[in-house]
């Protein structure tokens, strides 16, 4: 069971659930991909997460946004157009009679398809792309929502997009599994990382926000995923007249901070009440609570749209 931010209550109905392997439907427990799949072999290719609230996808023209772009930057053919892959979703939801409910978590992953032989060489590839959705009843627990999470800032760092990119959302994410390890053996919910500067960047699997005499501080944004629901918050900021800042701050900024929080598409906003053993709230404060209201309305206009 995973921890933090990504903690749920198991569901039983996931046992049999209907995941679309290249445009098939098949039982969870018979879904597979080729041990010669670009994914598997080398973790070439591009994800997203996204959640289901009223029946539509929420944000889904920007997860398609960064889908395209990322898919675009690592020169790979998705094979389908973003109506396409919008169909193949929305089937994906139907199939499973999903579409009146609640609670549903999606991952949308494309690779560069299946290789000839076991190297990294794209030229190699002798498939189209490999695009599995899998579709989950899956909600964060509501004690993660008002308790919040515990951080530990490891030693990993979010790297020099020279070496690789960190705003691709690639399936290489052995630098978040090991920052996450640390975390964990650390007794934390999940991984602080910083950048090669040493400033604060983001966790391994969501972004770091603090609070700081009623402004809202969040990284320069140039060593982190380009993230929906953070921009979302920053979007959220500004409408509502809260100051809000994307710069380069220190642990020190983050000890001495009034409250902070973590942002990802599968929780929203989940307030990070301990930084290395440094408690910042008793659960939510004022300004974390604020954001989450506002945030549940901005999904709600956006599905409505």
């Amino acid at each position: 069971m995973a921890k933090g931010t990504h903690d749920y209550a198991a569901d039983p109905r996931n046992d049999t659930i209907l995941i679309n392997v290249n445009g098939a439907l098949v039982p969870r427990a018979e879904a597979s991909v080729s041990v010669f799949d670009s994914g598997f072999m080398l973790g070439d290719g591009v994800w997203e997460g996204l959640r289901v609230h009223k029946g539509r996808i929420a944000f889904l023209k920007a997860h398609l946004d960064r889908l395209f772009e990322g898919a675009k930057a690592i020169a790979m053919d998705i094979g389908l157009s973003r109506e396409e892959l919008t169909e193949r979703l929305y089937e994906t939801i139907t199939g499973n009679a999903m579409q009146a409910e609640e609670g549903v978590h999606i991952r949308l992953m494309v690779t560069r398809g299946i290789r000839s032989t076991p190297y990294q060489d794209p030229r190699v590839v002798i498939s189209p792309a490999t695009i599995v959705i899998i579709p989950e009843y899956k909600t964060a627990l509501p004690s993660t929502i008002e308790d919040g999470i515990r951080l530990f800032t490891v030693h990993v760092r979010r790297g020099d997009p020279a070496v690789q990119d960190q705003k691709l959302n690639s399936h290489s994410k052995l630098n978040c599994i090991t920052a996450c390890i640390q975390a964990t053996q650390a007794g934390a919910d999940e991984a602080l990382m910083l950048d090669p500067h040493g400033f604060v960047a983001t966790c391994n699997s969501t972004h770091f926000f603090i609070v700081r005499g009623g402004e809202v501080w969040t990284s320069s944004g140039d060593y982190c995923l380009g993230g929906i629901t953070r921009s979302n918050v920053i979007q959220i900021c500004q409408e509502q007249g809260i100051p809000v800042f994307e710069k380069n701050f220190s642990l020190t900024d983050v000890y001495g901070a009034d409250e902070a929080f973590v942002t990802g598409t599968f929780a929203g906003v989940v307030p990070a009440t301990e930084v290395d053993g440094r408690v910042l709230t008793q659960g939510r404060g004022p300004m974390v609570e604020r954001l989450q209201g506002h945030y549940r309305e901005l999904i709600d206009r956006d599905v409505a749209q």
